[in-house]
């Protein structure tokens, strides 16, 4: 059998079609309003009392190729295209651009980007992790399920890419990159430094040393509180 014109027909306006989010060749019904949104993110972002949509509980789609409203499935039933050449049904999602490594993890519950081969889930931290970072990271239980300590975007199922610091808390990559530019080296939940700092100890040793001892303060040998007291008196 010459499947040929049918498999041209589901690649027919594939990558023509979406968002800013995602391409794809469908719109979804939000259950929650029955309104019409290009995706999830299009609808919380729209949405005046920032009720949020959950992806499972989507039933219905447009084809946006012969505008048919449809139960969801990844091929039109009335032209026969793909909606989406990656399909979740767990996830009800859609995406034409296979090329993210998409994947659902079972363990997380959702579509994931950046190719299974190349992520575990970490069944403390409750989130999938770089496989560089398999028995190699601070195990923070749940550390994905919060909002980024910079930015306050929820991490979890946030489109940016996203950094595990050395203490195991977590945050948006840019906005650690931010940080870091400020000149910001600690992790604003608990404190301790997100990168090595020992070179700069060192400079600044080094900076202790090279500097000359004030004529008045040399040869004298004091107690903490005491030299805490002349420094008051210098001020």
């Amino acid at each position: 059998m010459d499947t040929s014109v049918d498999d041209s027909r589901l690649e027919y306006g594939k990558m023509g079609y979406g968002c800013e989010h995602y391409r794809r060749r469908c719109r979804i019904r939000a259950p929650c309003c029955n309104e019409i949104f290009s995706c999830r993110h299009c609808h919380n972002e729209s949405t005046k009392d920032r009720h949020e949509l959950c992806r499972q509980d989507v039933k219905t789609v447009i084809c946006l190729v012969c505008d048919t409203e449809q139960p969801v499935a990844q091929v039109c039933l009335n032209c026969g295209v793909n909606m989406g050449e990656y399909f979740c049904k767990l996830c009800k999602f859609y995406d034409d651009d296979i090329e993210k490594g998409l994947y659902h993890c079972d363990d997380c519950g959702i579509c994931r980007v950046g190719g299974k081969e190349n992520f575990f889930h970490c069944k403390k931290c409750g989130s999938c992790y770089s496989v560089h970072l398999r028995n190699k990271h601070s195990c923070v239980e749940n550390s994905m399920k919060h909002h980024c300590p910079i930015c306050f975007e929820y991490l979890f199922d946030s489109l940016r890419e996203t950094r595990v610091l050395k203490c195991g808390h977590t945050m948006h990559s840019e906005c650690h990159d931010d940080m870091i530019e400020h000149e910001q080296y600690t992790c604003p939940i608990c404190s301790k430094s997100v990168i090595d700092l020992s070179r700069l100890w060192r400079k600044y040793d080094e900076e202790i040393e090279a500097t000359l001892m004030p004529e008045d303060y040399r040869e004298r040998k004091l107690k903490f509180l005491e030299l805490y007291w002349i420094h008051l008196a210098d001020i």
